[in-house]
């Protein structure tokens, strides 16, 4: 069903009449004092400009025009100083909330799969003062394990209140912390942990078990494996006489007379505070190395997006913590005082797939007021609620449509529609718990029908960001007055962006109407580069003659006039999807290039999509001897037009790209078949037959559309 379909325009002015004399009588209140004019007006405003007045850059936030913030409180400069400045502020403050797991079972699917369910109860708080004193007994625990300060630790470990735990004990005592997907490969997991000589690590009773038990021989230096549960499980003999200890045993020891009176060496702004190894999209995962500063700096500009932020509100952390935006939207909640509940994917919500029927979802119990999403997650909110209205009677999705397109048209002149949200949107707004205020969503590109879907019904409005590990997750976060749809906003209080001319993809600023090119971040976000490549630091980063340091992003962005960015393409081939997998266009035309019925390829993904699609120029000679035996008749038009060919060519390059053991996410799922061949005078390859990505890109736009279902 669309929510934009044409509907009566008698009907909806008959329900614009009805609303707003409900509103009138009712509201009378709240329309003298909504503020729809002001609204608008800070909507509208200009957000950022040029400080140089070229088209070109930098471009900063109109309140950071002559500097860039750093910290958010004047000498908290480091991680440490942060959360001890919270922990005096808000002693007695729940800081770290954990459901309780009443009871788990295992129940039977109609297709024959067993999945386990729990039941959980309420939530058990940790205040900030417990918080800093565990933290600084296990600190001082690992130091009499024999970690020194400015030595790598390693955490690899799923989002629970421990993550933080362990990273602010870390941040005390200036142990750099190295932080690693749990979903990440063998091959991977070894790799970091090897290249920064970790001596120890903390981890899981889950993933000693199922992940790194089976690395520990390729992981010479390890001498240390402290699990975060209360007891380790039973683990096989370990390599080495590798010691296991539990996180309470490591603070008792820690909190000995003898061990606690140790001085701590406090880090300073420049020292490293983190090296988070990225997802690995290109093979083996990256180590970026992030400052006490670069974290406190990025934390500040998030921070300032977030209105009237303070120790009322609860976010609820689910997303991995290793990833940088987790990281740094429960920092931005911790210097503030917030509360935070954890959770997971699988129990977020009352339908959510580990909880029981009948019992409530994370969401339903914490009900938070801040919350992190990615695409992936809001597009499931999306698609499940759609699927109930179309469930509805016939009156009750015409209400729903009419209800969506009033409030649509009234949040585009700036006004609220507190009747709508009560009578039509507040059971839509209970699945994340009926409180949130401010959604922030980051990771990828957030496609334009989810945004506002999420804008009206969630009732709140939905922060799109943009940002890199390599600028500490901080770079554009848009207003939450901002109701626009497919931009990312303009840029933080402590970041500045200049757009590089790229000429080989014809993006320059000197575009008209709108300066275009290639996404620089510059500012004290951008991290200090990756962990023992110099090569690629000196690729990725420079320092300009200010001293400024700078991030190439490899992204095209162009600004708006209000000083806004958009996202408009990508310099390298290198896509991210959807769900966070990142896939290699030029790695999968390779492969299937391989494929006898193969004559040229062009992969295509789009970030706001779940998969990969693929325009092919057919081999004619195969080709014809393929469709002989299908018998199918035909001009080549007509046959690379025909749904069945093109059924059968997809199935053949299929299986060669599963014997090139391509994964299941880089595999094209729909194919368009040209009878035309690419060559330098259809203008959609190079003299040297290289790929024209974005002229292929709008020579089969409607292709595009169509394989999507956006047509």
């Amino acid at each position: 069903m669309k929510l934009k379909e044409d509907i009566n325009p008698l009907l909806l002015q008959v329900f614009r009449s009805v609303v707003w004399v409900y509103s009138t009588i009712t509201f009378i209140p709240w329309y003298f004092f909504s503020g729809a004019s002001t609204t608008l007006e800070w909507a509208c405003r200009i957000k950022a400009r040029s400080v140089s007045g070229h088209p070109a850059g930098p471009y900063r936030a109109i309140n950071s025009q002559e500097k860039l913030a750093t910290w958010l409180h004047p000498g908290v400069d480091t991680l440490d100083k942060m959360f001890e400045h919270a922990a005096r502020k808000f002693p007695q403050r729940d800081c770290l909330g954990t459901r309780e797991v009443l009871s788990e079972e295992d129940e039977l699917q109609p297709n024959g799969k067993v999945f386990k369910k729990v039941i959980l109860g309420n939530y058990n708080w940790l205040t900030y003062e417990d918080v800093y004193q565990i933290a600084k007994c296990f600190g001082s625990g690992l130091a009499a394990l024999g970690q020194k300060p400015k030595c790598n630790i390693a955490l690899f470990c799923e989002t629970r209140a421990e993550w933080i735990v362990v990273s602010q004990a870390c941040f005390m005592y200036n142990f750099r912390l190295v932080t690693l997907y749990s979903t990440l490969g063998f091959t991977a997991i070894a790799h970091g942990l090897n290249e920064t000589e970790v001596t120890h690590i903390i981890t899981s009773n889950d993933l000693l078990q199922n992940r790194l038990k089976d690395i520990l021989c390729s992981v010479p230096r390890l001498q240390y494996i402290i699990v975060v549960d209360s007891k380790p499980a039973n683990c096989p003999e370990l390599p080495r006489g590798i010691m296991v200890y539990s996180m309470d045993a490591v603070k008792e020891m820690g909190s000995k007379p003898d061990n606690i009176a140790v001085d701590r060496r406090q880090p300073e702004s420049s020292d490293i505070a983190v090296i988070m190894y990225t997802s690995g999209s290109t093979g083996i995962p990256k180590g970026v190395m992030i400052s006490h500063g670069n974290i406190i700096a990025g934390i500040t500009g998030m921070a300032e997006r977030i209105p009237n932020l303070n120790e009322t509100d609860t976010y609820i952390g689910y997303l991995p913590l290793a990833h940088v935006l987790e990281l740094s939207a429960e920092l931005v909640c911790v210097a503030h005082g917030c509360r935070i509940g954890y959770s997971s994917p699988q129990t977020l919500a009352d339908q959510s797939t580990k909880i029981k029927k009948g019992s409530k979802g994370d969401t339903s119990v914490l009900k938070p007021t801040l919350m992190a999403t990615v695409p992936e997650i809001m597009d499931r909110i999306y698609k499940n609620v759609m699927t109930k209205v179309e469930e509805m009677s016939k009156f009750q999705k015409t209400l729903f449509v009419l209800a969506y397109n009033y409030k649509m048209e009234q949040v585009s002149k700036g006004y609220n529609t507190p009747l709508c949200d009560r009578l039509v949107f507040k059971r839509v707004r209970a699945l994340l718990g009926g409180n949130i205020r401010v959604l922030l969503s980051g990771g990828a590109p957030l496609s334009t029908a989810t945004q506002r879907f999420m804008n009206i019904c969630l009732c709140c409005p939905v922060g799109q960001g943009y940002g890199l590990t390599e600028t500490c997750g901080a770079g554009t976060i848009s207003e939450v007055w901002d109701y626009s749809t497919g931009r990312v906003g303009a840029p933080l209080i402590c970041s500045e962006f200049t757009l590089k001319d790229w000429e080989e993809g014809g993006y320059y600023s000197t575009d008209k109407p709108k300066p275009r090119g290639e996404i620089l971040i510059g500012g004290p976000n951008v991290t200090m580069g990756y962990y023992k490549s110099e090569a690629k630091n000196s690729e990725d980063f420079f320092v300009d003659e200010n001293g400024q340091r700078w991030f190439c992003t490899g992204d095209i962005g162009e600004f708006d006039p209000d000083g806004c960015l958009k996202i408009i393409d990508r310099k390298k081939d290198l896509v991210k999807l959807q769900a966070g997998e990142y896939v290699s266009l030029g790695k999968v035309e390779t492969v299937l290039k391989n494929c006898p019925l193969v004559d040229n390829i062009c992969a295509y993904a789009s970030s706001d999509q779940s998969y990969v699609i693929s325009f092919v120029v057919p081999n004619h000679k195969q080709l014809m001897a393929m469709v002989k035996q299908m018998q199918v008749n035909g001009t080549l038009e007509e046959i690379c037009n025909n749904p069945q060919v093109e059924k059968e060519v997809l199935r053949i390059i299929t299986e060669v790209a599963f014997s090139a053991k391509l994964e299941r996410f880089e595999i094209p799922k729909k194919i368009r078949l040209s009878a035309e061949p690419w060559t330098p005078e259809t203008g959609l390859v190079t003299d040297a037959f290289k790929l024209k990505r974005k002229e292929l890109k709008t020579h089969y736009q409607e292709d595009i559309e169509r394989m999507y279902g956006l047509k």
